[in-house]
């Protein structure tokens, strides 16, 4: 038996064979690869996605050690790209993971062929970049699951899923739901989201850098991530990415 046969003898056992060649022939393209995009990523590799393009601008810094899968002290400075990369092949060393030190924005949304993907995942902070994202992800012909506001919540057990203009309770949410309506420019298909209707109240100092932040923790980021993992497995299960 060769060794990512042995990797992925678990997810087998559950899945079936079927499913399991199934995830290792399909592309994802993950954008954020932060408190929810990063456990995301490990949730893929280690179920058997073997085709993963991870895109984002950002360096690990120290106040992302709490959160992110890949930031630790000595990862620090490090491209968060470069630094999940180097986990997810030592998970699994024949895996093709594309690793994008860029931003998806409008002079760049072109570069990224979405089209070339079975699955897009959202986990993008910014909301003008996350808009964009996912209506040209919605009209890319690839599945798109996106991650709503993991900040501000401590239940795990209050985090579901919903169709996008049917989640509640969530502000990332609604002023993504305000900007499509101020612009006249919707998704042009429905599309699923990971989110929790709790939303508390920093109680600590709310600048980071001189910018406003919002406190979070693993245990919730983490369980964002592996609900859009579950997603995307679920859709190849299913049938339903094609």
């Amino acid at each position: 038996m060769n060794t990512e046969k042995e990797i992925f003898q678990r997810a087998e056992l559950l899945l079936g064979t079927e499913t399991v060649e199934a995830m290792a022939e399909k592309k994802v393209i993950l954008f954020g690869v932060g408190g929810v995009g990063s456990w995301c990523a490990e949730g893929l590799v280690r179920s058997g996605i073997h085709r993963l393009t991870i895109v984002d601008f950002d360096r690990v810094c120290t106040s992302n050690i709490n959160r992110q899968l890949m930031a630790t002290s000595a990862t620090v400075g490090q491209n968060k790209v470069d630094a999940l990369k180097e986990r997810l092949l030592s998970i699994n060393p024949s895996a093709e993971i594309t690793a994008l030190a860029e931003t998806y924005c409008e002079e760049t949304a072109s570069s990224f062929h979405l089209e070339e993907y079975d699955f897009v995942i959202d986990a993008i902070d910014s909301l003008d970049n996350k808009a964009l994202l996912i209506r040209h992800a919605c009209n890319s012909g690839a599945t798109l699951f996106s991650s709503m506001g993991a900040a501000l919540k401590l239940n795990p057990l209050k985090i579901d899923v919903a169709e996008f203009w049917k989640v509640r309770g969530c502000p990332l949410a609604a002023a993504l739901r305000r900007r499509f309506k101020k612009s006249g420019l919707f998704p042009s298909k429905k599309f699923k989201c990971v989110y929790s209707e709790e939303l508390l109240e920093n109680k600590g100092q709310t600048k980071e850098d001189g910018k406003r932040a919002n406190g979070s923790l693993a245990h919730i980021t983490a369980i964002f991530g592996f609900t859009l993992t579950y997603l995307v497995i679920s859709a190849i299960l299913e049938g339903k990415d094609s």
